[in-house]
């Protein structure tokens, strides 16, 4: 007789939902004891719904399983094997050696693990487990040096599932597999699951019903009927956040009051100059196909009376400065004012000095004037803003004088008051917490919300952006504006090899960055530090050369007179951390050189590269050091290869995996169980068509409070709000 959860629960005219799953402890299923829930615990199991959420790593097709006769040397198999017997010992060295005889029906194998004592513990006579590893041939005998370890008990079938193990919490796959056999027993065979994806949906799609899915996940009967029951449980994944995503932005559009920008010039604007179109005809070159596309899209945006809330993505050097530009000079034209919020000082004073120049000379209607217009404003705010500046910045703020202003998180501070905000940029928004950028988008008094444009210089590939920024509208400039010189990028392990292309740049009146991972010496990175490599450098191979140190301790004004001298050619080289990542234009700089390089990930270098490249003249990028890990290689491979930005983030995603996708947003676990941005690209796409028809109407999930109940379920009531201020 099949028992029942306890009988608290709904009558059995109804699937149990993944809610009441979510309450029952793990303890209510039989085997699962104190120490056993201790156990499960530890990797996060403690109700129903997290035992059947914990998916098997992969799977034993016992069917189809290779035997060791059929173990080549010098590939990777998995094999299922007898332990015969195991031996324990010291190297001449000191290391731990443990010595395993394995075999089956068809031959023997010999396991090999240094310093791994706890194997003599885990490994018994008898027991059966599933090894996979690189098969090698040593003296005369097959063996396996560290292989993965899988010890499955008794389990028979045709498709044995391999669950992740913990050997410090004494959990087995074999655990694993017994409890999620019971909770199968006393969920499915006697009510079943709800299934509150429409039948519709489910029909279009041809999805098992959920039942079977977390049936044939754990228990499969075949290898394609485990991957039908992926396909299902992947597309509730993704569509879960797609929900919560699409929902929050139907309910901000609708409870917001935006501010609809005119298209045009308005009131007494002599001779109907438009500053918009007056700034497009300074810049003394063509705009490129994708920013004149991206600024009309934002041109939509802002003429509409809803808030505006869409990223901007760009590789280095694509031009989202023009396009910042116009959006904060449409608010302008309007008569309101822009602020543009950059995350560094040096970033925010790097864009004030280039927007200051690209408006200069150009004014504003202002009836108070005897002209009737006065010179366009550009003010910059930062925490070395002195109290008078700041005090005069404030009293013009408030009264409308200044009409861009430009800043770090300063703009935020209490005391900052616009006099009509309407539209908002920020720059390397991942670099800034949700509350914020809320801050900064709840500015106005009259309780009108600006129209908002974040933008990131790292490009993410589609189907993260979706999943991520999926509350945002997503604009791309993926073309890049002629004239651009090309960076030729080299990988080397001795950074002797580069200092000759230094010298030789210098001496034809360039200038060069040396970059490091760190500020200090670190014995425990064995990383080349700022101030170590300053110091030999200065005094050694470069000591004929002006060279500068800039990081993140380094004082305001020596900071300030660094990058003052750097810009102005005072300095050959400047030393420094990834302090200049972003935002420092120096057009003269030619050569980027990049120390213990692999302790990078892609998406900086590739943000350091883009330090180069930006004037007349042919750029090099020199990645020193050696690979110590497969991934490390690839990426410098990968960066030698190409200089387009989304390449490399799809590379990126394909190297580090997709990682907490809530982290990218600054909050929450990692969402995603079993669907990969990787390998489910197409269902990212396809949940999010869903979610639109499910709330894109504006009525929220009220047609759906089952699927509703589960975005909060597993987003989090406070997670699916924070949606809403990001």
């Amino acid at each position: 007789m099949v028992d029942p959860l306890p009988a608290d629960l709904p009558p059995p005219d109804k699937g149990i939902t993944l809610r009441e799953l979510a309450g029952r402890s793990v303890t209510d299923l039989n085997g699962v004891g104190e120490a056993k829930a201790k156990a499960l615990a530890a990797v996060e199991i403690r109700s129903i719904l997290d035992l059947l959420g914990f998916y098997p790593r992969r799977y034993l097709d016992r069917s189809r399983e290779a035997t060791v006769a059929q173990l080549q040397p010098g590939s990777e198999g998995m094999v299922l094997v007898r332990i015969d017997r195991v031996t324990a010992r010291r190297t001449r060295k000191g290391r731990s050696l443990v010595e395993v005889r394995a075999s089956d029906e068809t031959g023997r194998l010999k396991l090999t693990f240094f310093n791994q004592p706890w194997r003599e513990r885990q490994l018994l006579e008898g027991m059966q487990a599933v090894v996979f590893g690189k098969a090698d041939d040593y003296q005369g005998d097959l063996q396996m040096v560290g292989p993965v370890v899988d010890l499955i008990g008794d389990r028979t079938g045709r498709i044995v599932a391999v669950y992740p193990q913990s050997e410090t919490a004494g959990l087995h796959s074999w655990d694993v597999d017994s409890f999620v056999g019971e909770a199968l027993r006393r969920t499915m065979a006697v009510r079943g699951l709800s299934d509150p994806v429409p039948g519709e949906v489910r029909a279009g799609f041809r999805f098992m019903d959920r039942s079977d899915a977390y049936r044939a996940i754990h228990r499969p009967e075949s290898m394609a009927e485990m991957s039908e029951a992926r396909r299902r449980l992947v597309f509730d994944e993704l569509l879960r956040i797609q929900m919560a995503l699409v929902r929050r932005k139907v309910e901000l559009e609708r409870t917001s009051v935006g501010i609809a920008h005119p298209s045009g010039p308005i009131g007494d604007d002599p001779g109907g100059t438009d500053v918009v179109a007056e700034f497009h005809d300074r810049l003394g070159f063509e705009l490129t196909g994708a920013q004149r596309r991206t600024i009309a899209e934002i041109a939509g945006d802002l003429t509409r009376p809803g808030p505006m809330h869409r990223l901007l993505q760009g590789d280095v050097g694509s031009g989202k400065t023009v396009v910042a530009v116009t959006a904060l000079l449409t608010a302008v034209r309007g008569g309101r004012q822009g602020a543009f919020m950059a995350p560094t000082e040096v970033l925010a004073e790097q864009h004030h000095l280039g927007v200051a120049e690209l408006l200069d000379g150009m004014t504003v209607p202002d009836p108070a004037t005897l002209l009737g217009h006065r010179p366009l404003k550009v003010d910059l705010l930062t925490n070395r803003t002195t109290a008078a500046e700041r005090r005069r910045i404030a009293s013009q703020l408030v009264a409308g004088g200044v009409d861009i202003l430009i800043g770090t998180h300063a703009l935020i501070q209490e005391g900052v008051e616009f006099g009509s905000l309407g539209v908002v940029v920020i720059d390397e928004q991942h670099r800034f917490g949700v509350e914020q950028r809320a801050a900064l988008r709840e500015k106005n008094r009259d309780g009108t919300a600006p129209d908002v444009l974040v933008m990131t210089a790292t490009p993410i590939p589609r189907t993260a952006a979706m999943t991520v920024y999926g509350d945002l509208d997503v604009s791309v400039l993926d073309e890049m504006p002629p004239g651009r010189t090309p960076i030729d990028t080299a990988w080397v392990a001795e950074e002797e090899a580069v200092w000759p292309a230094v010298l030789d740049e210098v001496a034809a009146g360039r200038q060069a960055y040396v970059v490091c991972p760190l500020i200090d010496e670190s014995d425990a990175l064995q990383a080349r530090s700022a101030e170590e490599a300053f110091a030999e450098l200065s005094t050694g191979v470069l000591s004929d050369l002006r060279v500068g140190l800039l990081h993140g301790r380094v004082g305001r004004a020596d900071k300030e007179e660094t990058m003052r001298l750097f810009r102005s050619g005072d300095l050959d080289v400047l030393v420094a951390t990834t302090v200049i990542e972003v935002g420092v234009d120096v057009p003269n700089a030619t050569v980027m050189v990049v120390l213990d390089a692999a302790r990078f990930g892609i998406a900086q270098l590739h943000q350091l590269r883009g330090r180069v490249g930006r004037g007349a003249h042919v750029s090099r990028c020199f990645l020193v050091g050696e690979a110590p890990t497969p991934d490390a290689e690839e990426r410098l491979k990968a960066l030698v290869r190409t200089t387009d930005g989304f390449e490399l983030a799809e590379v990126d995603l394909d190297l580090r995996g997709e990682g907490t996708i809530m982290g990218e947003r600054q909050k929450g676990r990692n969402d995603l169980r079993l669907a990969s941005l990787r390998r489910d690209r197409e269902w990212v796409e396809a949940a999010r068509e869903v979610a639109i028809d499910l709330v894109g109407d504006g009525s929220g999930l009220d047609a759906h409070p089952e699927l509703a109940d589960e975005v909060d379920l597993f987003l989090g009531a406070d997670e699916s709000a924070f949606l809403l201020k990001s």
